[in-house]
């Protein structure tokens, strides 16, 4: 195969391919075959800790959730209990809109509960989770909110805080409605707010079963059994939306999220996962280049009590890049050429850039470590002085 038949196909690869095959995309990174499996799907790849997209297609398109609304009423619950408003302990009412045998679940997934009995928190937890029961999510939704249509505009206001720019949620379990929509983007980065916020509620998303009320139900995200790197997300299935799967996996301390869509059966969902997934896994890898902890820089400081000044960065950075190419990764530090006392922690005093190749793959500011006070009168005199001479016989600034 060639490629420029590669070329055709309608697929994107969010990385510098070129340096893993040296020029063409070919079988040994990505079989025909296995790229044919999913066309017409809408797909996603992305590293959990970047944030790089590896793979996507139709990524940003509007299509109904399904079950995968659950996600988001499964956040907003995650943040009610570590905000301490409600606790895993508490009781909840159910109500005949909540009751398993409401009409409208109808051949749905259930976490059957009942009307008038009481259910505690951490169980329509799990009944959401993994069950992925609708009963339990009208319950939980009315619980927190009062009603399912206040709990919808909670979830909304969540996705706005989460840039989840085209999710609009119309209820808490995902069945159709002609404006209850997201994108597989959308869902991606949901899914990796959870990981990054929640993580002891995400443990529960690995719970291969549930019980309740004597009933023993199973997971539907099989890939849980079958792979041992996979440990959530969740499934999802309406005639409207296809079958569907948001799933993550962790290998040698790498995490991937998959977003596959609309496809056509639970075991194409499943296959579309897994290949997304090894693809990733075998031909990417993510690396910390440098922690909030670390110096990266250390300049002079004029008219301060003291002349030098340890810079760093205010956050962690995580690269994504192909396998075998984080040795060549370069970073350059650019500092302000004259920094005046005083300086407080976390003052921006330059910048650093990490590049790979000609792909600039981060860029942010340098920021102070240290605090530095102004010194005395004739200090300061005294680097006017150094100051005016550098202006003349030094560059406009500093880099290394």
């Amino acid at each position: 195969m060639t490629c420029s038949s590669f070329a055709s196909v309608a697929w994107t690869f969010k990385a510098s391919l070129a340096s893993i095959t040296r020029g063409c995309v070919n079988s040994s990174v990505v079989a025909f075959e296995d790229i044919a499996l999913l066309l017409n799907k809408l797909n996603i790849l992305v590293d959990a800790s970047s944030g790089k997209v590896l793979v996507e297609r139709n990524a940003d398109d509007q299509v109904p959730p399904a079950s995968l609304t659950k996600i988001m009423t499964g956040y907003v619950l995650a943040d009610e209990i570590n905000s301490g408003h409600v606790s895993r302990q508490d009781a909840v009412q159910v109500s005949a809109n909540a009751w398993a045998q409401n009409p409208l679940f109808e051949g749905s997934s259930l976490m059957w509960i009942e009307p008038g009995l009481e259910v505690s928190v951490s169980e329509l937890e799990h009944g959401i989770v993994v069950s992925s029961g609708n009963d339990a999510s009208v319950a939980l939704a009315e619980f927190l909110s009062g009603s399912e249509e206040i709990f919808s505009e909670k979830m909304n206001r969540y996705a706005k805080l989460l840039s989840l720019d085209s999710t609009y949620y119309v209820n808490s379990h995902g069945l159709p409605d002609k404006d209850h929509l997201t994108t597989a983007r959308d869902l991606a980065n949901l899914s990796r707010a959870l990981i990054r916020n929640f993580p002891e509620h995400y443990s529960i998303y690995k719970k291969r079963d549930f019980t309740y009320n004597n009933i023993r139900q199973y997971n539907r995200n099989t890939l849980l059994v079958d792979d041992p790197s996979v440990d959530g997300l969740k499934t999802g299935y309406t005639k409207e939306a296809g079958y569907c799967l948001v799933a993550s996996a962790e290998r040698e301390g790498m995490r991937l999220i998959s977003v596959v869509l609309g496809t056509s059966s639970p075991g194409a969902r499943k296959r579309g996962t897994r290949k997304l997934l090894n693809y990733g896994f075998r031909f990417f890898e993510t690396v910390s280049r440098f922690s909030e902890n670390n110096e990266l820089a250390v300049t002079r400081v004029w008219q301060g009590d003291r002349e030098t000044l340890s810079t760093g960065v205010s956050t962690p950075v995580f690269l994504t890049v192909p396998r075998g190419a984080s040795e060549d990764i370069e970073m350059r530090v650019i500092l302000d050429r004259e920094i005046l006392a005083p300086v407080a922690v976390g003052d921006t005093v330059g910048r650093v850039t990490l590049t790979l190749g000609d792909e600039v793959l981060h860029e942010a500011p340098l920021t102070a470590r240290e605090n530095i006070l102004r010194s005395d009168f004739f200090s300061r005199l005294w680097d006017v002085i150094l100051m005016w001479l550098n202006s003349v016989f030094l560059p406009s600034e500093s880099s290394r």
